[in-house]
């Protein structure tokens, strides 16, 4: 019964900044998993970052460690993902996901239970 809806892609030159938003509606997900995944033309569908809902764990990719970072408003029931330094390979499409168990598997997208429909985020040379 959850629904999630991505905004905030666009298209930003290289070292800019974006901020993702995934509105969940529908059940409430206090202390369940959050995550962003992406997926670049091609290639596989790859973890980026996931939280507690709840707050205190966050889990990132190597890949975007010290440039990305997650985060929630639980009053607008809302995951965010702020982007820095944006680099053209990470152009791609990003999802936001929820996952109801095993946090343990946080970085495995087959773990996750309901996703969003992808903002695109292009970033130029």
């Amino acid at each position: 019964q959850v629904q999630l809806a991505e905004s905030g892609g666009g298209l930003v030159q290289a070292g800019g900044s974006l901020r993702l938003s995934c509105a969940a509606s529908g059940r409430t997900l206090s202390g369940y998993g959050r995550g962003w995944f992406r997926q670049a033309p091609g290639k596989e569908r790859e973890f980026v970052a996931a939280m507690r809902w709840s707050g205190g764990s966050t889990d990132y990719a190597d890949s975007v460690k010290g440039r990305f970072t997650i985060s929630r408003d639980n009053a607008k029931n809302t995951l965010y993902l702020q982007m820095n330094s944006l680099k053209p390979e990470d152009t791609a499409v990003y999802y936001c996901a929820v996952l109801l168990t095993n946090w343990s598997t946080v970085r495995n997208d087959r773990s996750y239970d309901y996703w969003g429909q992808g903002t695109q985020v292009t970033v130029s040379s």
